[in-house]
């Protein structure tokens, strides 16, 4: 088996690359990133890249057709990845998440592959009040990464694929521990915060649903995919991931972590306007599909996990939000640093200088 993981090099990337390594011992595993995390390594002694056979570099809007010639399997995790960054870089969301996977999905079934898994977002739900959302509820995305989402489901859905299947994976809100370590998400933040300053301060009433997972699930969830077959779920198929016990309202996810980390305050500002970026989400089809890959992690475990991560990275930054751990911040340090241009393209040293100037 031929395995090309497209976005290995961010916060999941090298979870999936180390369980799909474990999960196909004889497969030829590839790497393809542009490299604008490559160097936001924490808490390892190695790269996580040892687990490939070989690490591609390069742009995903321009990736190379032939790249997947022999490929059985095309993961797209490339992405920019959060609201606040596609908020900042709209256009770019849009040109990166939606147009180049929707790209790839053509050149991977152009080239044969067997199966195109998609990394998709429960996000995608936005306000949804009435209960927790199935795959078949209508979707209310609120940011320009929800939007990038949805807008590649529907041309993934429409597109002739022929023997090709397609995963589409909805997974909740990520968590937990990486070699490339984020926080900006809720629960890595807000660990972060009990560990750097024994205080979390939950910027809205804290009512707020969100769904988790954590990265290792994530990972285990993308290796069923990547094995799939039409009869388990059709040649197209739109799948929530995570798990009904992993729906949390982000107070419950601050006393979850104060519990674990002795002498740490929590603060709800119970004045916030309410957050309209609250849902649930039922995992009933996920647990149907893939019984034997159900998430393992627990809540508990995935905060532990992040203490004792930050811990072997002596981390106790109270400005974290103003460092690489942030992946925006990274983002517009190399665009400061004339890097990168504003279309999240690296540079030429010439420009580099030019721009610098």
């Amino acid at each position: 088996m031929r395995i090309i993981v497209v976005g290995n090099q961010g916060y999941v990337g090298p979870v999936v690359g180390e369980h799909l390594r474990q999960a196909f011992p004889d497969a030829h595993i590839a790497g393809f990133d542009a490299g604008l995390f490559a160097h936001c390594l924490t808490a390892v002694k190695a790269a996580p890249e040892r687990a490939l056979d070989v690490q591609l570099f390069g742009d995903v809007r321009e990736l190379p057709g032939e790249l997947l010639e022999g490929c059985d399997a095309v993961v797209q995790l490339a992405a920019v990845s959060n609201d606040p960054m596609g908020n900042r870089f709209e256009a770019v969301t849009d040109e990166i998440n939606r147009a180049a996977s929707v790209r790839l999905a053509t050149l991977a079934a152009q080239a044969g592959a067997r199966s195109f898994v998609f990394a998709s977002s429960c996000s995608v739900y936005g306000a949804a009040e009435s209960g927790a959302r199935k795959e078949t509820d209508p979707v209310n995305p609120l940011t320009a990464y929800a939007r990038s989402k949805i807008g590649t489901e529907d041309a993934l859905r429409a597109m002739r694929t022929g023997e090709m299947s397609v995963t589409c994976l909805r997974f909740a809100t990520a968590c937990g521990m990486s070699p490339r370590l984020r926080l900006d998400l809720v629960l890595n933040d807000f660990v972060a915060c009990a560990i750097a300053t024994r205080k979390i301060t939950v910027l809205s009433d804290g009512t707020p649903w969100r769904p988790l997972i954590n990265v290792t699930d994530m990972a285990r969830a993308i290796g069923w995919a990547v094995d799939r077959r039409p009869e388990h779920g059709g040649r197209f198929l739109v799948v929530n991931v995570g798990a009904e016990a992993w729906n949390y309202q982000v107070k419950d996810l601050a006393e979850a972590v104060a519990a674990e980390i002795p002498g740490t305050s929590v603060s709800i500002n119970q004045a916030a306007p309410p957050d309209k970026r609250s849902y649930r989400v039922d995992f009933s089809l996920f647990r149907a599909l893939a019984p034997a890959h159900q998430p393992a992690a627990t809540l508990v475990g995935a905060i532990r996990g992040l203490r004792q991560g930050l811990l072997d990275m002596d981390f106790a930054d109270a400005e974290f939000r103003d460092s690489n751990l942030i992946r925006l911040h990274v983002l517009q340090e190399h665009i400061r640093s004339g890097r990168l241009s504003r279309d999240l393209r690296w540079l030429p040293e010439g420009a580099r200088e030019e721009l610098a100037a």
